[in-house]
């Protein structure tokens, strides 16, 4: 019976998986998770989508920005890698 059981709880845990990640639920939790452009260290650039080796080392080479969209603007990542990484950067400006 024991055993029965053991594998019921097994079979549930497998089932069930690892519980999901909370949400980030305010504003300034999800800009926490934003990567600044202007400081970001070269892996974390890049772990973002269609950003490499090159193109994070020319993204630190261009700094510093104004904006996010002088990566296009300045030619550093072309539209289609901008669209997908637009909304997991900033460039905070320096105070």
């Amino acid at each position: 019976m024991r055993s029965l059981a053991r594998a019921a709880l097994i079979a549930l845990a497998v089932t069930l998986g690892a519980p999901a990640a909370p949400m980030l639920s305010t504003p300034a939790a999800a800009q926490a998770a934003l990567i600044d452009i202007n400081t970001a260290s070269k892996e974390a650039l890049e772990a973002l989508k269609g950003v490499g080796p090159v193109r994070a080392d020319a993204i630190i080479k261009g700094r510093p920005y104004k904006g996010k969209d002088d990566l296009l603007h300045k030619k550093i990542v072309p539209q289609n890698v901008y669209d997908d990484i637009k909304d997991k950067i900033v460039a905070r400006q320096k105070s």
